[in-house]
């Protein structure tokens, strides 16, 4: 039997408890030993609902508790890069929420300490890829059912924010590509097998929240990527959004193409496209939307510790990941059409 991994959990707010969740109850193989945040009803929030009874002001604090095996960060995105470093340093696996970090740069300092720290299992939380519907829009490709790949579209589209939410964290998040896209991009390096992007262009407009001026974010926006093997693919991001949350994706083939999760349907559902006629299949109701895929994400992490996974390969497209969202964001501001590099 594999040893049970003892996690200690740095950020207890609205994404953190979802995790914080999972992992005391539903996560095969964890234990969560310990958590960290700096407020007060957050560490007594965890003790009361979960039991947990290690809880730290700080991640300094909580990365000396020699119990503690994994590190699972829940923090602002302009943390990421020192906090997964700091983990790596302490002898701790890491999972950290998307992205990587804000800039290339930060993503090649991660990289450099993951070699460093070689055993080490470190994983960025892009959990589209255990969804169950985005798992069978992945298998449809792969099986050769839409034939070519050569156009894919993806939407992520927030329910309008009434309390200013979106304002006061702009400027930290990165912008709204790298925040609200940067799913999406994985999902379009996981389609097309990690196809090399080409050139990048963006265009975006602040329409409901003029505040976000004064950190140059924009509330609606769309970037173009082309990648190469005449890939097209579009990224759509709003604030902005009339009819709630969602989360879609549309691949586009020779044969034939598929949908899901378009129009913000409460039931996500795989939509195939072929000989003029339209073939829906159901799969099963943001966290309510991703429970499952949250769940399984947690459980890959956990897995990839127990076998002595380090997971580098999907470190490396995380990387990729962030610099097509920081690309986008550049092309944005500067209306001008990026080239990248391979």
């Amino acid at each position: 039997m594999s040893k049970m991994v003892k996690v200690g959990i740095v950020g207890l707010g609205r994404i953190g408890k979802n995790h914080a969740r999972n992992l005391a109850r539903r996560v095969r193989g964890a234990e969560l030993l310990a958590g960290a945040s700096p407020v007060a009803e957050e560490r007594s929030w965890a003790q009361q609902e979960l039991g947990v009874s290690r809880l730290y002001a700080n991640m300094e604090a909580l990365l000396a508790d020699p119990d503690v095996d994994a590190v699972w960060l829940a923090t602002p995105t302009s943390l990421h890069a020192e906090q997964i470093v700091s983990a790596l340093e302490a002898g701790k696996h890491v999972f950290c929420e998307k992205p990587l970090a804000l800039t290339p740069d930060e993503c090649e300092r991660v990289l450099q300490a993951a070699e460093k720290h070689s055993r080490q299992t470190v994983m960025i939380g892009f959990m589209r890829r255990y969804d169950p519907t985005y798992v069978e829009a992945k298998r449809l490709l792969d099986s050769g059912e839409l034939g070519r790949l050569f156009r894919l579209h993806c939407a992520s589209l927030d329910a309008i924010d009434t309390n200013g939410f979106f304002v006061q964290f702009a400027p930290t998040s990165g912008g709204l590509f790298l925040d609200c896209s940067i799913h999406d991009i994985d999902v379009a390096l996981w389609m097309t097998n990690g196809a090399k992007p080409v050139s990048v262009s963006a265009t975006g407009i602040r329409a409901m929240y003029p505040g976000l001026a004064a950190c140059n974010d924009v509330d609606t926006a769309t970037a173009t990527v082309l990648f190469e093997n005449d890939i097209l693919a579009t990224f759509h991001a709003s604030r902005t959004s009339h009819h709630g949350d969602e989360t879609s994706l549309q691949l586009v083939g020779t044969d034939s193409s598929l949908s899901l999760g378009v129009g913000g349907t409460p039931t996500s559902e795989v939509n195939v496209q072929k000989g003029n006629g339209n073939h829906c299949g159901m799969v099963v109701d943001f966290f309510a939307r991703f429970e499952q895929a949250f769940v399984l994400e947690a459980q890959a992490f956990i897995d990839a510790i127990q076998r002595g996974d380090t997971l580098r390969e999907r470190l490396l497209e995380a990387r990729e990941a962030t610099r097509i969202g920081v690309a986008m964001r550049e092309a944005l501001e500067q209306q001008k059409i990026i080239t990248l590099d391979h």
